[in-house]
């Protein structure tokens, strides 16, 4: 049998991720990868993969996949029905996939972004040493369609391991850390108390870019623009209706609107995971 797994239903949106290709910033490539990296490391971690072996994200409606070969499957990240050719399976533990039979992850109950993890990997060509779609810049494969035929690697040998594994609740508030600057002074005092002290939501408009809120806007404290420069992940841009951006994994890697503060890392995770209408804090980080 092939070692490969065709698309039956792509879902909403659905890409290959792994870990991203950091470090090309200055070549103006974003880092891409796996918005809800911790989940995409123990689904692959239950299988024995490599904790960067590239996996499927799905987006709210899941997909549907017919493996050539019997596989090993993980389905973690945000909770969803698991059916094996319309039988229920597990979610969030190893299920044995037949070939030829049809493995649906299907529309997520909390949270946004499921993984769909296979036993070695899928093995897309890398590009800068990232098997990851980047939907900013276009790099790595496109978004699948229903028909794409995926190459998967060869399982490590290791064993999967069995039981169901502590996976995080997807957030009912989304808390983030947040160290003010590079352009905190382009707030007024007011702004700044107004981060971090209302409430925002996150907005329907946002996606893998950026995590865009509603809310109080920022109140400036200069008029004008920036020249464009450097954005890191998890800046936090103020665009002139002075709501809040938090620039996730396919974000710009320059921008002319006022950086009042950067996420921390680990508190975008959980960003990866909230719909549109969770309540959103700012936190001193």
């Amino acid at each position: 049998m092939n070692p490969e797994i065709t698309v039956v239903r792509p879902g909403a949106l659905t890409t290959v991720q792994d870990a991203g290709r950091p470090g090309h910033a200055h070549l103006g490539v974003p880092r891409s990868g796996a918005l809800d990296a911790p989940a995409l490391r123990l689904a692959n971690r239950l299988l024995g993969n490599a904790p960067d072996a590239a996996a499927l994200e799905t987006t709210v409606t899941g997909c549907a996949l017919r493996p050539g070969r019997a596989v090993t499957v993980v389905v973690g990240g945000a909770p969803c029905p698991v059916t094996v050719d319309g039988r229920p399976a597990a979610w969030g533990t190893p299920v044995h996939v037949p070939a030829g039979a049809v493995l649906d992850a299907g529309t997520a109950t909390a949270g946004l972004r499921s993984y769909v993890a296979v036993a070695g990997g899928v093995a897309v060509a890398p590009v800068l040493g990232s098997r990851s779609t980047d939907l900013l810049s276009g790099l790595g494969p496109e978004p699948l369609r229903a028909g794409d035929v995926l190459p998967l690697g060869d399982p490590t040998g290791r064993t999967a391991l069995p039981g169901a594994a502590p996976w995080p609740a997807p957030p009912a508030e989304l808390v983030l850390p947040l160290r003010p600057g590079p352009r905190a002074d382009w707030f007024t005092a007011a702004a700044l108390r107004t981060l971090f002290s209302a409430t925002y939501r996150v907005s329907p408009h946002s996606n893998r870019v950026g995590l865009r809120t509603e809310g109080p806007p920022l109140e400036r404290a200069r008029p004008g623009e920036l020249p464009s420069e450097g954005m890191v992940l998890g800046s936090v841009q103020v665009p002139p209706d002075g709501r809040p951006v938090v620039f996730l994994n396919d974000h710009p890697t320059t921008g002319g609107y006022p950086v009042i503060g950067v996420v921390t890392e680990p508190g975008l995770a959980s960003a990866a995971q909230a719909p549109a209408g969770t309540p959103v804090r700012f936190t001193p980080g």
